[in-house]
């Protein structure tokens, strides 16, 4: 078995829509513009039904907010 070099401190998690509207104070439709419009990361699907988004590209679009919220 081969591991890869780079370990994680904490596991890559997917989050559910209710999680990632929390965690950005987005609702569901400026959730799906945003995706539309490529301004906010695609989910994964999860099963038939059901998709996720990874943790790290939800906190990747909040720092990347924030950032951008100090340069105005």
């Amino acid at each position: 078995m081969t591991t890869s070099a780079k370990h994680p401190t904490q596991r890559e998690r997917l989050l559910r829509r209710a999680e990632v509207e929390e965690l950005t104070g987005r609702g569901r439709s400026a959730i799906y513009a945003g995706i539309a419009d490529g301004t906010f990361p695609k989910p994964v699907k999860i099963g038939a039904r059901a998709v996720a988004w990874p943790e790290s590209a939800v906190r990747a679009w909040i720092q990347e907010r924030i950032t951008e919220g100090g340069q105005a």
